[in-house]
């Protein structure tokens, strides 16, 4: 967001009570800035004004009754609340009526048929662009405290990669000594910097190490490498990704002045 330019909280708009007290709209927003989560609902609130804005000028994101019916049934089976009584106890929790939360609903299908349309064009190369960081790789390790004695169980390795196992079980200070060492699978890009290079090009059966991560003293060996593919789940989770991006590159674009006096 570009730099808000606010203006003097004088204000006495209602916004609500307490215990029969009035808080002015003002009041409420200098509470909120007093916990530290102004610009957090500041940020939300032209989110979605741009949102709402995108869609006006999109008549062709339409969704029809039927479509929203279904979503409000799979929802109302996946949270059991088929039975009326439970959906009312569940809104009334909610603080929405049942129409708020069928426009909810109606525009959560628009929002998803807004980031398909603003990102189709991007994905494959975003995806190939992300893709050596989406990779996976099944890892197993040794975690050390002491650097001497990483290094002379780093030789012992080397000389017989088949100790691996034994070695891990009997020296790692970490839960999975249990399982021989064995992480299970990882996405690379979750992985400390200094192990997504050391990995880059390595083969299955390599060992690596040791590196010094977070003041210990690490061993790994490369069990799997598992190339990403462009599944729905994934496909959905870069969708997500540039989606957010396209909304904070127009969050930057806008000027905001605060109106309340």
């Amino acid at each position: 967001m570009q730099d808000i330019i606010p203006l003097n909280f004088v204000g006495s708009t209602p916004f609500l009570t307490v215990d029969g007290e009035s808080v002015s709209l003002s009041e409420a927003l200098q509470y909120l800035k007093q916990a530290g989560g102004f610009q957090r609902t500041l940020g939300e609130i032209l989110r979605q004004y741009i949102i709402d804005k995108e869609l006006q000028t999109r008549e062709e994101i339409q969704v029809d009754d039927f479509r929203v019916d279904q979503a409000l049934l799979d929802f109302r089976n996946q949270s059991q609340l088929n039975d009326p009584e439970l959906l009312q106890k569940w809104l009334g929790a909610n603080g929405i009526s049942y129409s708020e939360f069928r426009y909810q609903i109606a525009l959560g299908i628009k929002i998803e048929k807004l980031k398909n349309e603003v990102t189709s064009n991007d994905l494959e190369s975003y995806f190939a662009e992300q893709k050596p960081l989406l990779d996976q790789v099944v890892l197993s390790r040794i975690i050390l405290e002491d650097a001497e004695k990483a290094e002379k169980i780093g030789q012992q390795i080397n000389q017989d990669s088949t100790q691996f196992e034994s070695l891990a079980k009997a020296h790692s200070i970490t839960n999975d000594k249990a399982r021989n060492g064995l992480m299970g699978v990882v996405r690379k890009g979750t992985l400390p910097e200094i192990l997504q290079t050391a990995i880059a090009q390595a083969e299955p059966g390599a060992i690596i190490g040791p590196l010094a991560i977070d003041n210990r003293h690490c061993l790994f060996r490369v069990e799997e490498i598992l190339p990403a593919t462009l599944d729905e789940p994934l496909k959905q989770e870069l969708k997500n990704q540039l989606f957010e991006q396209w909304i904070q590159k127009r969050m930057k674009e806008k000027k905001i002045k605060l109106e309340v006096k």
